[in-house]
């Protein structure tokens, strides 16, 4: 057992044990991949606020997350293909969150279906949506996710047309993976990949393939995919999905302030600011410098959530302190899945857990519900003074 200290050396160990399509999916931006890479870069920017003399006993790092109580404010984020890192990748995932008390979210584009992460846990997981042309798609999807025991609907407003990820392209990214010459070249490399996917029968979209209609196989999933995000979405088509959900409701990929106010008028339980981790609009601003200004603006009527480039408890913290009331994970899990299945992703979860307590005690705060703008020390031109 490799010793783990922090969520780089996971990281490590997941580009060493899967093939490379898979790694470089989770761990790439679109075009030239500048949020992408703000998204981690911008949190360094920000300073933690050492406090002493204080008491440290006793603290906690429980809160609550859209009502449902959670060990950390820290959910797993959807991410598509999760079972092409790691055999049967979202039921190990969904386990790992389940034992630990933190939300996992199910990807519309993952590789286990939504009864498959069902039939192997016990509580409650988050569904997330992507909204496609296919009405009678989505109206049975939302349907299945309700007999699922879902408990919350995820929908994602940020991928209405697929940016484009440079990498992925050239991979040729399909699942399960073309046995073209560089790809078994690779694979031959990653033997004990090879070895668990072999024994699985979960290697296509399980939430699309035997449920969209023609779709059958792998050569027409992947055309209707290519067609089926809807670029028409709008406020309207989101309307009609709440009303058909009925549930709670969390709005994912707000990164502008007018949007938030929308947001928040429009009776949803939370918002995500996030640029769908730097994969979609390049160029466009990290995720924690935009989180202050959204907070500012509707923090007070609807529960703001962030995600886009945590990469550890310190990072959690941050987030917290600039006023979000949750956080997710997605490359950090992901990371953990593909080094070491599901006992990676616990991994994952104690490195930020402990981190975040750790600094948290450290700044003088006992209780993680308490953080506030007053723990960071934030350079003054911090969120930008654009025009």
């Amino acid at each position: 057992m490799p010793v783990i200290t922090n969520i780089a050396d996971l990281k490590d160990l997941h580009r060493r044990r899967t093939p490379k399509m898979f790694y470089d999916y989770a761990e790439s931006g679109s075009y030239t991949e500048q949020t992408f890479r703000e998204n981690t870069t911008d949190f360094e920017k920000l300073r933690l606020r050492q406090k002493v003399a204080v008491d440290m006993s006793g603290r906690t790092t429980e809160s609550e997350m859209i009502g449902r109580k959670v060990a950390m404010p820290v959910a797993l984020a959807p991410v598509g293909l999760t079972g092409m890192q790691r055999a049967d990748g979202e039921i190990k995932a969904a386990r790992a969150a389940e034992k630990f008390g933190v939300p996992f979210t199910l990807s519309t584009m993952s590789i286990c279906s939504i009864e498959d992460v069902a039939a192997h846990t016990t509580k409650p997981f988050w569904f997330q949506l992507y909204v496609m042309r296919d009405w009678e798609f989505v109206e049975a999807i939302l349907e299945r996710a309700r007999k699922a025991g879902c408990d919350a609907l995820v929908l994602t407003l940020d991928l209405q047309i697929l940016g484009q990820r440079h990498k992925d392209l050239k991979n040729g990214l399909s699942a399960p993976p073309k046995m073209t010459l560089p790809t078994m070249i690779n694979l031959a490399t990653k033997w004990q990949w090879g070895l668990e996917m072999l024994a699985t029968k979960r290697r296509f979209f399980g939430n699309i393939v035997g449920h969209a209609k023609g779709v059958g196989d792998a050569s027409s999933l992947f055309s209707w995919t290519a067609e089926q995000f809807d670029p028409k979405l709008d406020w309207d088509k989101i309307a009609r999905i709440r009303d058909m959900w009925g549930g709670k409701l969390i709005l994912k990929g707000v990164l502008d302030e007018e949007d938030a106010r929308i947001c928040a008028d429009f009776g949803a339980d939370a918002l995500i600011v996030s640029n769908h981790g730097g994969r979609q609009l390049d160029g466009a601003l990290s995720s924690i410098r935009m989180l202050p200004r959204i907070v500012r603006a509707v923090g007070k009527d609807i529960e703001v959530h962030m995600d886009s480039g945590i990469r550890s408890g310190q990072d959690v913290l941050k987030a917290l302190a600039l006023g979000a009331k949750g956080t997710y994970i997605g490359r950090a899990f992901i990371y953990g899945l593909g080094a070491m299945g599901e006992e990676g992703v616990t991994k994952a979860l104690e490195v930020i857990q402990k981190e975040l307590d750790i600094s948290m005690a450290l700044c003088g705060e006992r209780d993680v519900k308490e953080l506030r703008h007053e723990n960071l020390l934030v350079p003054a031109d911090f969120e930008g003074d654009w025009v």
